[in-house]
């Protein structure tokens, strides 16, 4: 954790900047694999920073039954909460910006923040079309939430379990990589639980199958309907830089290793050679979860999101916590 201020303003700049271009990046990165994977040729890499740059010139429209100031506010909103995401997790081999004994649990409050400020928009933009887009968002939001919440606290309690303190800190699961702490059961419950988290992740994001808010031949763009200009290319980062986030926590739940360290590499080099392996991992997960899913899978309805997570991700994630504290137990015996 970073405890001067000057220091503290600094490495929240630093890691905002660095949010937004690896976002935009991941997206321009999606964009292609899955035109590849479809056997078109795709856009260039940095299309989406050349979508952001043109709305960036363009004039926000406000629809006459809005409510300006939360219309406008709402983008603002989810933009700065998916940035914050990031300072409680580790980039890299560096520390997070922000730190504490439960930054875990509030990653959690925080990634609901720009969903909530996505339903606000809707609610606030006065058109029928966002409105069920802001009503679908929600329950989305209320499906996902149970096996995230699970996810996170089997790998706590696995590491309260083995008498480690401060088991929601992601410092702590940093330092001891849950897969060190298991036998042949838990591993098989830890990769069920990786799944589970692989999958929340493009409900998160609104991707394909869980797009159900945006559906643009049903709902002809859902939350975001009426939404252009300025306000639209910040909703635009709050989705490359979420994509960072989402990334980042199953990188710092699962994988928390730096390679420097383990190839013995210190000083400059190594803090680089940290940084290039953090964005392979996070590269490699944003194309599991996100690219890989979307292209092979369909829409699904409202109703079978709220399916897949409460009862076929939610039951999947209960297996994967019942393996991890028997292969406790039996560890213990």
């Amino acid at each position: 954790m970073i405890e001067t201020l000057p220091a503290l303003l600094a490495g929240a700049v630093l890691v905002a900047a660095f949010s937004i271009i690896i976002g935009l990046l991941l997206m321009g990165f999606d964009r292609i694999v899955a035109a590849r994977m479809q056997a078109r040729i795709g856009p260039p890499l940095t299309q989406p920073f050349t979508d952001v740059r043109k709305l960036l010139a363009k004039e926000n429209v406000v629809p006459e039954n809005a409510i300006p100031w939360l219309f406008n506010l709402a983008p603002i909103i989810a933009l700065a909460s998916a940035i914050t995401i990031l300072f409680y997790l580790p980039i890299g081999g560096f520390a997070p910006v922000l730190s504490g004994g439960g930054d875990l649990i509030l990653v959690m409050y925080l990634l609901t923040l720009p969903a909530l400020a996505l339903v606000a928009g809707g609610f606030a933009s006065g058109s029928p079309y966002a409105t069920v887009g802001a009503q679908r968002e929600m329950v989305t939001m209320i499906a996902y939430e149970f096996p995230l919440a699970i996810v996170v606290v089997a790998i706590a309690w696995r590491l309260a379990a083995a008498g480690i303190s401060l088991p929601f800190s992601l410092a702590t699961i940093g330092a001891n990589p849950v897969w060190g702490l298991v036998g042949p059961l838990g591993a098989i419950g830890l990769l069920i639980l990786l799944i589970v988290l692989l999958i929340v992740t493009p409900a998160e994001l609104s991707r394909v199958p869980f797009d159900t808010p945006e559906a643009e031949t049903e709902l002809a763009g859902g939350i975001l309907v009426e939404y252009s200009g300025k306000n639209l290319a910040l909703f635009s980062l709050t989705q490359g830089v979420k994509t960072v986030a989402m990334a980042s926590l199953v990188v710092a739940l699962f994988f928390p290793y730096r390679l420097a360290a383990i190839a013995g590499i210190s000083g400059f080099v190594g803090a680089v050679v940290d940084l290039l392996f953090y964005i392979l991992l996070i590269t490699l997960v944003a194309f599991i979860s996100v690219s890989v899913i979307r292209v092979s899978m369909a829409r699904f309805r409202i109703n079978q999101v709220v399916s897949v997570y409460w009862i076929y991700l939610a039951i999947a994630g209960l297996a994967g916590l019942l393996l991890v504290m028997v292969d406790q137990i039996m560890g213990v015996v």
